[in-house]
């Protein structure tokens, strides 16, 4: 019986995700849930409550999958940098094809009609980069100036903006080229600041402007 109510639990928390990200919360109602998992109205009421009850569990389902992705990224042969790209194109793949990600962003947007807390969606996301800016400037691939957690603030919305930007103008096979095309124009603003005496810094040459080619094929699929 503990098996069945947990793969009822899940099928209710994945057709919420799906109906959540395809229609927004408002739009999304217990029926609609129930006819989409095949499950009655009372199942979902028994297991979740309310409405609110499982958009807020759909968000911390997310939460739960978090520390999977992050520890593949844990490896310090790899320069931080290079690992913080690496995870945004996963972030940037799971935004565009992972029901449960695009459904706590977008109940993450839609939070003030929800009549419970929901959790940041984005605050693991804040976190991990504080980590990698700050280890990347203690090991010198980051500028002395940069401030790791005030430039994670600034960087993970402008990274969202950019995924949700992406696909809604040019769908989501554009959004490997245009996080590229981002990192390209961000990258440079984070590393050190050449010195006026070496010329060589302050034109970077070859295909990738001077970055290492590693930095974007790690996150490339």
């Amino acid at each position: 019986m503990q098996e069945r109510a947990k793969a009822t639990r899940r099928s209710l928390l994945e057709a919420a995700a799906q109906l959540f990200a395809e229609q927004g919360y408002a739009a999304t109602s217990v029926n609609d849930i129930s006819a989409r998992s095949g499950r009655t109205s009372g199942a979902v009421y028994f297991h979740y409550t309310s409405k609110e009850g499982i958009a807020v569990a759909v968000v911390e389902d997310r939460f739960a999958t978090w520390p999977q992705l992050a520890a593949r990224y844990g490896d310090e042969t790899v320069t931080p940098l290079e690992r913080l790209v690496a995870l945004s194109y996963d972030i940037a793949h799971a935004l565009t094809q992972d029901p449960m990600a695009r459904a706590g962003a977008r109940l993450w947007t839609e939070r003030t009609v929800i009549k419970a807390p929901v959790p940041d969606p984005f605050a693991l996301w804040t976190a991990a980069t504080t980590r990698l800016l700050a280890e990347a400037r203690a090991a010198g691939h980051v500028d002395e100036g940069v401030r790791p957690a005030r430039a994670a603030r600034a960087l993970v919305p402008a990274f969202f903006g950019l995924c949700v930007l992406t696909e809604a103008l040019e769908g989501a096979t554009a959004l490997d080229d245009r996080l590229t095309d981002w990192w390209h124009l961000t990258l440079p603003s984070l590393r050190p600041q050449p010195s006026p005496g070496n010329p060589a810094l302050r034109c970077p040459t070859g295909p990738r402007r001077g970055f290492p080619p590693s930095t974007f094929s790690t996150g490339r699929r």
